[in-house]
């Protein structure tokens, strides 16, 4: 008889509610994908490297002139110096850095300290490698951490602070003051950082992205982890990549090299050379904080209540004026009665917190949004 090592997981809510969305022929704003093209460049120029011959295996580490531009992005940015060498790792989407950071330094009877509502990979990646997640919530409505709390969380077993700024489900983003009670707790410890960045170049309200990497206090204990495929809506090419310190990358790519080895060679390439255009992740909070207005806009009529968003490109809408079932149940009914796909985020607490409130995405073509708000205002 086969024994689960993940008994309690099974298919993600997004497969869930992307499948049922299909099923109704509903529009899909929930799992966090675009519906546009990419850009033109790009694609030639995946093309361009497919047929001059990079087919074959790429580095473990990545291809170097992708590590060099990640490199020189990270230093314009943040100020933050990294060996392309020895600290920058390219891996097969962010999801894969996540496990193998967490595979790389959690062992059995460790505790991880996962701020919830937590992205959906990070506990059973703690629980496969012997680790025990900790719990602390969110403050509810407006998601700021409480960081008494988390302080009051750690132990003498404490290996890892997982973070994840602008937040998903929830786009929040962390603050200076945030980044002040970080550095208070770590101080003087060996707890270590994860930190997920992945919507670091979509952030709105002229608010500043606090990458852990610009701290140096932090990035010498962190893994930040981020991916192309949301800053470029090339979510199906499933590239992403680590940044941490030599120590942690040695130890990081000793589990990537039996995860995956290697990622996709021409992409890799393609991404190296179109990253010369810095335009194109500079002006994307703009892009993306234009759809989020729209999109607001378009409900202002509505009985759905927004919650704020700085970040990511999910919007949180309140809809207790509507309906008081669970956000589960609710979810369901608004694919299958009125035609849009959305994610109950209490699938992100571990006791199934339900504050009546959903996720959608508004990564999506304006006509997307327009439909999709003109059946959700006749709610």
């Amino acid at each position: 008889m086969l024994r689960s090592k993940l008994p309690d997981v099974g298919l993600t809510i997004f497969s869930v509610m992307t499948q049922l969305s299909n099923d109704y022929n509903a529009i899909n704003l929930s799992q966090g994908f675009p519906d546009f093209d990419v850009h033109p460049d790009l694609l030639d120029l995946v093309n361009k490297y497919m047929r001059s011959g990079h087919n074959q295996y790429a580095p473990m580490q990545g291809v170097l002139i992708l590590r060099e531009k990640i490199a020189e992005k990270v230093m314009e940015l943040y100020n933050a110096v990294y060996d392309p060498v020895s600290e920058i790792t390219v891996t097969s989407g962010a999801t894969e850095a996540l496990f193998a950071a967490i595979a790389a330094v959690v062992h059995n009877g460790d505790e991880v300290i996962v701020l919830e509502p937590a992205f959906d990979s990070y506990v059973p990646a703690i629980e496969l490698n012997g680790g025990i997640p900790v719990y602390v919530k969110f403050r509810f409505p407006e998601y700021g951490i409480d960081w008494d709390e988390v302080k009051q969380s750690v132990t003498s077993k404490t290996r890892l602070i997982i973070l994840n700024s602008p937040h998903n489900p929830t786009g929040a983003v962390l603050s200076g003051d945030d980044i002040a009670a970080l550095k208070h707790i770590v101080k003087d410890t060996k707890i270590l950082i994860l930190s997920d960045e992945v919507y670091e170049h979509i952030i709105f309200d002229g608010i500043r992205h606090e990458s852990i990497s610009r701290h140096p206090e932090l990035l010498s204990r962190s893994f930040v982890i981020s991916s192309f495929g949301k800053t470029y809506h090339t979510t199906g090419w499933k590239i992403g990549y680590c940044l941490a310190p030599a120590p942690l990358s040695k130890e990081f790519q000793t589990v990537h090299q039996f995860l995956t080895f290697a990622s996709n060679t021409p992409i890799q390439f393609a991404y190296a050379e179109f990253m010369r255009n810095k335009d194109v992740y500079l002006n994307l909070s703009t892009f993306y904080q234009k759809k989020r207005d729209r999109f607001l806009k378009l409900i202002e009529k509505s009985r759905f209540k927004p919650i704020p968003c700085h970040g990511t490109y999910f919007q949180m809408l309140d809809y207790s004026e509507i309906s008081d079932e669970s956000d589960i149940k609710f979810s369901k009914r608004l694919i299958m009665e009125h035609g849009v796909a959305s994610i109950p985020p209490s699938v992100f607490y571990h006791q199934k917190d339900d504050h009546k409130v959903l996720r959608f995405c508004f990564a999506k073509k304006d006509e997307t949004l327009d439909k999709a708000a003109e059946k959700l205002c006749k709610i």
